[in-house]
């Protein structure tokens, strides 16, 4: 067998092996790629509020104190969501799970979010995020509703494949002259041109050209999945250097004061004035820092930063910005924004949007391929038999 006889058969195992995964994973990544977009269109009424005259924002602590009493002191919050624009509602989250359970009903305990309105304190929506769209979405493409034990690895070993798979398509797809290039870099169809050629041309031009963008969702999403991958890629970047580890921030626990989240929440705010959102953790214990997560929508991922405060004290520990980190630390920082395509803004969005769409029609129009081809080697073995001379014996 060639090289790329050989490449061919890998090509076909691989993608027999991980298709349907590669497709869940393609269909989950379209339908999330525009969630900052759809998510204020679908769920308007529990995102938006109407400001009153002369309105006043209740403290921090009152809304908590109201959402926590909607779900149960059993499920204690953890984070506060609170959106800097007037019309907004401010919404906290309660989430539990269980990694050693397998299924999405065990393994996500539960999943709440509380939409408040900031100023009278009432809930508009008590939302079981657990059930909620985008969520099992989310859950789908990240462990197939399998769990991080099961779920995640089948998920990051398909990703491996993948990548494997693009490398190998790219060799089979490489034509053997000049000439042959022509049909594989557009679609030269006729009237008669049959569904067989037509899906064939799907396969090869339309996952070339994904092919670039497909590598950078896969890789930047290994960065996630493999713990030795993402140290390879900060070592890399540090040039050959381990990334030193800060130490873990805890409050001053002589400090008997309570905690001041509207004192923090403020500092944060002027820290970041831009911010169009920002994530404020509720600490479990009185040891436990504060951290802010400042973000805003219009700019990429990276550009967000991170405060930590004392919960007691409101005293500012530590503050990470694009530009406080190390190389491995901001190569990081993009990985997100590479792998969604914010990075390009919008336009980066349409472009990992229909490369995720190719990606998941790839097993699709793989398989029509595979069989199209087993069909007419069966056929044609039919047809040999039934050819075949018949011998006279002479008497």
């Amino acid at each position: 067998m060639t090289f790329k006889q050989i490449t061919g058969k890998l090509h076909l195992w691989l993608g027999l092996c991980s298709g349907l995964v590669v497709l869940i994973l393609g269909i989950t990544g379209c339908l999330y790629a525009f969630i900052e977009e759809l998510k204020p269109a679908v769920y308007h009424d529990r995102m938006y509020v109407t400001v009153p005259p002369d309105a006043v924002r209740l403290s921090l602590a009152t809304l908590q104190a109201n959402a926590q009493k909607a779900i149960g002191a059993d499920k204690p919050l953890q984070v506060a969501e609170v959106p800097t624009a007037p019309d907004r509602t401010v919404y906290f989250r309660a989430v539990k799970v269980n990694e050693e359970k397998t299924f999405y009903n065990s393994y996500l305990t539960y999943y709440y979010k509380v939409y408040m309105n900031p100023y009278t304190g009432a809930v508009v929506k008590v939302e079981n995020t657990k059930y909620e769209f985008f969520n099992i979405v989310l859950n789908l493409h990240i462990n197939l509703l399998m769990g991080p034990v099961v779920g995640n690895k089948i998920v990051n070993w398909c990703v491996v494949i993948f990548v494997v798979m693009l490398i190998s398509g790219l060799i089979l797809w490489w034509p053997k002259n000049k000439s042959a290039m022509k049909q594989r870099v557009w679609f030269k169809w006729k009237k008669d041109t049959k569904w067989k050629r037509k899906n064939y041309d799907l396969h090869n031009i339309a996952g070339f050209y994904a092919m670039f963008i497909l590598l950078v969702i896969s890789l930047t999403g290994l960065v996630w999945s493999f713990e030795w991958f993402n140290k390879a890629v900060q070592w890399t970047a540090n040039g050959g250097k381990s990334a030193p580890e800060l130490p873990a921030l805890t409050s001053d626990t002589l400090d008997l004061r309570p905690f001041s989240m509207d004192k923090i929440l403020h500092n944060a705010l002027q820290q970041d004035p831009t911010a169009t959102t920002l994530f404020v953790s509720i600490p479990k214990n009185n040891k436990a820092a504060v951290s802010v997560y400042a973000r805003n929508a219009r700019r990429p991922y990276f550009t967000s930063t991170t405060t930590f405060y004392d919960q007691h004290s409101g005293q500012q520990l530590r503050r990470s910005t694009f530009s406080t980190r190390n190389n491995g630390e901001k190569v990081l920082s993009f990985n997100y924004d590479l792998h969604v395509g914010s990075i390009l803004g919008l336009p980066g969005k349409m472009l990992a949007f229909f490369a995720s769409l190719i990606a998941a029609s790839l097993p699709v129009t793989g398989v029509y391929i595979w069989w199209g081809r087993k069909n007419k080697k069966t056929t044609k073995n039919k047809k040999q038999v039934l050819r075949k001379p018949v011998v006279s014996v002479p008497v």
